[in-house]
């Protein structure tokens, strides 16, 4: 493909990025007149006061948290896939996901569940914890990253690390009354509705910055597709690549997983979406070709559980969409040798 075809598609993504962020900003379980939508997002009064509330303290944050979380999934699963070389290579596999998991369902335990506002915290507390539980998993999976010579090893480890993670919250949740549990289980299916405009400023600078660290990693990134061995040889330094890549990828998967829940399929899918319509390797165009299609997936996954029965949980409408292009993958038995 063509420098001249590429940028065409990034425009493409941008425009299309643009119309799924004002059709999710439009469309909820409650109608709203396109007029009065406009009218709140220009600042001005509509003929209705109510029509402000829906718009800018539900459906507005909703939008750009998608965006963010998508944006944030989708780059953080390219980091993964080329670090380890495996196209199913996500950052959950280390086990962020179901760290975080773990902290709220050990607050959610220890204070009496979240009605008791997790330690008074209420949903900040809810952040707090999953922030605290992904993070404790980071510093082990990035200590052992300095130690693992090779990243398929790392890799290993991380899904075990987070399969024992997995296996702890499933204990706590059987020493808790059903209640709880199904509160829990709610916050597992993952939301982009729960993110309020002031948690956007911490959200959306935690998510900047790890997108960053990932953008100015593209050289980096280009060098490790071609084997640790030969990066070496062009004077890289391999382990501080990997670290920082790690870093960035896990920053981003918990700041995403601490304010939305677990989101999956995400990281795995959208990376390939992106190579795809892209036709490159080359991360000075795939990272931002696949942040721009991380967030506008999110942003369609988010219209798509907007239905006129109820909110549909995101995890429900990820999973169909990720898994036909996981299959898709698996299928795909060249692709298991490596990216790029």
């Amino acid at each position: 493909m063509t420098t001249t075809r590429r940028a065409l598609v990034l425009g493409a993504l941008t425009a299309a990025t643009a119309v799924a962020f004002a059709v999710a900003v439009t469309v909820g379980t409650v109608a709203v007149p396109l007029r009065e939508t406009v009218l709140v997002l220009l600042g001005l009064e509509p003929d209705d006061p109510r029509w402000s509330v829906v718009v800018e303290t539900v459906r507005l944050p909703r939008a750009m948290t998608a965006a963010l979380a998508g944006a944030a999934l989708g780059v953080a699963g390219l980091q993964m896939q080329t670090l380890f070389r495996n196209p199913l290579a996500d950052p959950f596999s280390l086990g962020v996901s179901s760290g975080a998991s773990l902290g709220v369902s050990l607050a959610m335990v220890g204070t009496g569940g979240f009605a008791a506002g997790l330690a008074a915290g209420g949903r900040l507390g809810v952040v707090a914890s999953a922030a605290v539980g992904g993070a404790v998993v980071l510093s082990g999976v990035l200590a052992l990253a300095r130690v693992v010579r090779t990243p398929v090893t790392l890799l290993v480890i991380g899904v075990m690390v987070g399969s024992a993670t997995t296996a702890l919250v499933s204990l706590l949740l059987t020493w808790t009354d059903p209640q709880r549990a199904q509160q829990y289980i709610s916050w597992g299916l993952g939301s982009f509705s729960s993110t309020t405009l002031a948690d956007l400023p911490v959200f959306g600078g935690v998510t900047a910055a790890g997108l960053a660290v990932a953008m100015l990693s593209a050289k980096p990134l280009n060098a490790l597709l071609l084997g640790e061995s030969y990066a070496k040889t062009m004077g890289l330094d391999v382990r501080r690549a990997r670290f920082v890549t790690l870093f960035s990828s896990s920053l981003l998967a918990g700041a995403v997983t601490a304010f939305c829940g677990p989101i999956g399929f995400l990281g795995i899918a959208v990376p390939h979406l992106a190579r795809r319509l892209l036709g490159t390797s080359d991360h000075r165009v795939l990272l931002p070709g696949t942040l721009l299609a991380g967030a506008l997936a999110a942003l369609l996954c988010s219209v798509a559980s907007q239905t006129p029965g109820g909110v549909v949980p995101v995890n429900v409408i990820t999973s169909l969409v990720g898994a036909p292009v996981v299959i898709a993958i698996l299928l795909r038995a060249r692709s298991l040798q490596g990216v790029g």
